[in-house]
């Protein structure tokens, strides 16, 4: 009998940090918006609010954690 192929399994913390689209870039969140909001201006925090895309050096990185994802 063959052994099985070894399957890598998903790595939870990245899976949600991180979103695979349909087209294969991978969107995150951005940082510093927990706390400390008051000190930001509102400009700050709007723009923060939405996703935008995990760097191009990074992206292999992050789909190797999330093999069935992509």
């Amino acid at each position: 009998m063959p052994k099985p192929i070894a399957r890598s399994k998903t790595r939870k913390s990245v899976a949600k940090r991180f979103k695979v689209t349909a087209t294969g870039k991978v969107v995150r969140n951005h940082a510093s918006r927990r706390h400390l909001m008051a000190s930001k201006s509102a400009n700050k925090k709007r723009h923060m609010a939405k996703s935008a895309l995990v760097h191009e050096t990074d992206v292999d990185r992050v789909k190797a954690n999330l093999p069935f994802s992509h």
